[in-house]
């Protein structure tokens, strides 16, 4: 089965930047498309991010759009997050995920990473 692998997380003060990778273990169809989501404890996932791997078309929520770019590297099947201008507000576990489609619904996507901790101090 698919497999994605989160990377990049760590602490970071507040304006600084992290760079977020995810690797698929598998070829992406053309058809779909890779996000970034992140869930802050005992909160729900929430979208930040989409790319579609066909045309890298992106997709932003209004707190990444700025701030965030989203982007894929076709011939190593791995989606990428640089977050700039980072804010306390953006602490959470940033998780990958695979879907049809460019959605902000977390039951459009069938294929999750383990997630990886992003933390923002003050």
């Amino acid at each position: 089965q698919v497999q994605l692998v989160e990377s990049g997380g760590g602490m970071v003060q507040a304006g600084g930047s992290l760079r977020l990778s995810c690797r698929s273990s598998e070829r992406p169809y053309s058809s779909h498309v890779m996000a970034w989501f992140r869930r802050a404890p005992g909160q729900e996932r929430e979208f930040v991010a989409a790319v579609r791997w066909s045309n890298g078309l992106t997709y932003y929520s209004d707190s990444a759009k700025g701030r965030f770019t989203i982007s894929r590297e076709r011939a190593d099947y791995t989606v990428s997050l640089q977050m700039d201008n980072l804010k306390p507000e953006d602490t959470a576990v940033y998780s990958c995920a695979v879907g049809t489609s460019p959605s902000h619904n977390v039951r459009d996507y069938f294929r999750w990473g383990q997630g990886t901790q992003v933390t923002v101090s003050s």
